[in-house]
């Protein structure tokens, strides 16, 4: 799925999402895939590797995988699990906006 537009998951997904601006994963929402945005925002459960310039992990959220991003933000009673890279602000956005102009053509 590739979008230019925010994303809102209150369901099940299995796939890769691709978004120039915001995902948000409702506490209904489960992911199993690769995700690559500029701002993730999880209250649900992902299964996967996430790329973003910002992730947040909700107090409900859960995250099972790889995280690669500028900042990463984990509530209390959020849950992580798994590998994470933190990189300059500067290269989460190139990645994000590469990825984007690939898909474009």
């Amino acid at each position: 799925m590739k979008l230019a537009c925010n994303l809102y998951v209150d369901g099940e997904f299995e796939g890769t999402i691709q978004s120039e601006k915001e995902v948000n994963i409702g506490k209904n929402g489960h992911v199993k895939g690769e995700i690559t945005t500029n701002r993730l925002v999880v209250q649900g459960f992902i299964e996967g590797s996430i790329n973003a310039e910002r992730v947040e992990i909700k107090a409900q959220g859960k995250v099972h995988g790889s995280i690669e991003s500028a900042e990463l933000v984990i509530e209390a009673k959020g849950l992580f699990e798994g590998n994470s890279l933190v990189k300059k602000k500067e290269r989460a956005l190139e990645k994000v906006e590469k990825t984007t102009q690939i898909n474009k053509s």
